[in-house]
């Protein structure tokens, strides 16, 4: 473990690559809207007591590498993450003061995975994605 935390009788090491994507895989985050989720990521994180180690918000999904204490399950804290950060996008940008109608600005599922000690690779990875997105579409187009 290279940097484990404490709670009054644990010491963990816990990281996750976590990917989740708008509904239908629309292109929707990008702009103020990019600007907005980055902030409301970091605040929800803070209220679990979760780390956000590397995060990047592509316009079509969401890649982040979380510090995910053991006394909550990682589908906890995507839940919460998603729910609430719906619940903001509706209120800022869609004028909605309560979001009770099922409206809901993520897709269903998500991906996950043990960072272990892969840590710098995956972080890398995180970093450099859209960079690897762009190339892969350059590729496919032949340009």
């Amino acid at each position: 473990m290279r940097d484990p935390k404490s709670l009054s009788h644990t010491r963990w090491d816990c990281k996750y690559h976590i990917v989740f994507i708008p509904k239908k895989r629309r292109k929707l985050i990008f702009g103020v809207i990019r600007k907005h989720l980055g902030d409301v990521f970091h605040e929800l994180a803070r209220q679990k007591g979760v780390v956000i180690e590397e995060g990047h918000l592509m316009p079509d999904h969401v890649h982040m590498c979380l510090s995910i204490p053991p006394k909550f399950s990682v589908s906890n804290v995507v839940g919460f993450i998603k729910g609430k950060s719906a619940i903001s996008i509706a209120r800022q940008f869609k004028g909605r003061q309560k979001n009770f109608n099922g409206e809901a600005f993520w897709a269903r599922g998500y991906y996950v995975s043990t960072v272990g000690l892969d840590e710098d690779m995956i972080k890398e990875y995180i970093r450099n994605q859209e960079k690897n997105d762009i190339h892969r579409a350059q590729l496919k187009f032949g340009m």
